[in-house]
């Protein structure tokens, strides 16, 4: 194949003929030197052949920060080679360089960084690798069929986790948590609560936490101590349905589910707490249950990345089936969805009853901050901007009405804007840790 660099050659010389008395026999000429040097080029050009791939660099990445991978081209033929590369990754992984220039003797290799900023969470793979080898003139070049230069490019998938803004708000709900630990032992027992350790009496402790027996042993007065009882399970739900894809803000609502899901995740198991995700819709996509509270966590991240919203009507029976064929220990379950008149009514409701009867079950919702602020008038509007703000005042009542119809039934409802979503959910499972509800 011809490059760039033939056609300007061949462009510069075509004019010349054009000052003889007879141009066609010297545009004739022009054209044989210029193609007889792109095909000496091109015989000249290393084989693609002895070209080997291989690849290395970052697997994982959280959305928001950048990775880096690194293609390594060794050549192994026995000549020269000029080679041009392209590195393909799908869009939403944000590569850049993607075309690439390496010169390699014989048995020497070339590495070549590409850099990755995605734009969506999820599995982000490398497409291919694309080979050029030019001749030495840059006229010509040799590059095989597509369907080659899949078989050598080395497969890559980077796995970019979800945004998690609400880490900024984690030092103070584990302060917190530390502090509420710290409480509880010096309060003594209460429900909730699980025996500690043995220490000696001082003066103000409850004399009701003494220990008259293990005192007649040691010859001195102790108490018994206490902590918030540890390895409860907590259950995050993520609704995938199509409430989820409803943009609140600058992103869909399920991001801000997950990022509330994240944070839960991560004091619960920095409170010695079992978590374990369900994500569904119409169907299961994502479980992660069992094992212990330090290995759950990085599984229940990394199933959280490939979640993405559906256009479907969550099966809230679904939910229900899943929860309760399960096993009769008591956890505290979170549902993340969307506090929507019909999806509540119709579908949570007639299940919510027989959760919070075995579970203590918490319904979050995101609030879109843009119905507030249509509900408010203007000191002048108009006739359209009194309908809209009817139809917002409509849209609040309701969800209002959905919030306590949730709340007499059994549930802890949740509802916050985004921008505080995450902390009010913490918030709720810090209360119910200290109080002992769990």
């Amino acid at each position: 194949m011809i490059t760039r660099r033939f056609a300007v050659l061949l462009a510069a010389g075509l004019p010349l003929p054009a000052l003889l008395p007879a141009p066609w026999p010297a545009v004739g000429g022009v054209l044989f030197v210029v193609a007889g040097l792109a095909l000496i080029d091109l015989i000249t050009a290393g084989r693609l052949d002895g070209m080997q791939l291989r690849r290395d660099g970052d697997r994982t990445v959280w959305l928001g920060n950048t990775a880096t991978t690194r293609l390594t081209v060794t050549n192994t033929a026995e000549r020269f080679v000029r080679l041009g590369l392209r590195d393909s990754w799908v869009p939403s992984a944000g590569a850049g360089p993607l075309s690439h220039s390496l010169a390699l003797d014989p048995g020497a290799s070339g590495t070549v960084t590409t850099t990755l900023t995605p734009t969506r969470h999820g599995d982000r793979p490398a497409v291919r690798v694309t080979l050029r080898s030019y001749g030495p003139l840059g006229l010509a070049y040799r590059q095989r069929r597509r369907s080659w230069n899949a078989g050598v490019t080395p497969p890559w998938t980077l796995r970019v986790l979800p945004r998690f803004p609400s880490r900024r708000i984690l030092p103070e709900k584990l302060a917190r948590l530390r502090v509420m630990d710290g409480t509880l032992v010096t309060r003594g027992r209460g429900h909730g609560t699980e025996f500690d350790v043995l220490r000696e009496y001082v003066i103000g402790d409850d004399v009701r936490s003494i220990d008259w027996r293990a005192s007649a042993r040691h010859q001195d007065v102790v108490v018994r101590t206490w902590r918030p009882e540890r390895d409860r399970r907590v259950y995050c739900v993520l609704d995938t349905g199509r409430t989820s894809a409803v943009r609140v803000g600058d992103a869909p609502r399920l991001d801000a589910a997950i990022d509330a899901a994240l944070l839960l995740a991560v004091l619960a198991a920095r409170a010695d707490d079992r978590v374990d995700l369900l994500a569904l819709d119409t169907a299961v996509r994502a479980r992660v249950e069992g094992g212990g509270h330090r290995v759950q966590l990085p599984r229940v991240i990394d199933a959280m990345a490939s979640l993405e919203p559906a256009l479907v009507e969550t099966d809230f029976a679904l939910l229900g089936r899943e929860l309760l064929r399960r096993d009769r220990k008591r956890a505290l379950v979170v549902i993340f969805t969307a506090l929507d008149t019909a999806p509540m009514i119709e579908g949570l409701l007639p299940v919510l009853p027989r959760l919070a009867a075995r579970h203590k079950v918490i319904v979050a919702g995101v609030r879109d901050p843009a119905v507030a602020r249509m509900a408010s008038l203007s000191s002048t509007p108009t006739a359209a901007d009194v309908h809209t703000a009817a139809a917002a005042e409509r849209v609040l009542f309701e969800r209002d009405r959905v919030r306590d119809v949730l709340s007499r039934s059994g549930a802890t409802v949740v509802d916050a804007d985004a921008a505080t979503f995450a902390g009010k959910v913490a918030d709720v499972y810090l209360l119910l840790k200290a109080t002992g509800r769990l």
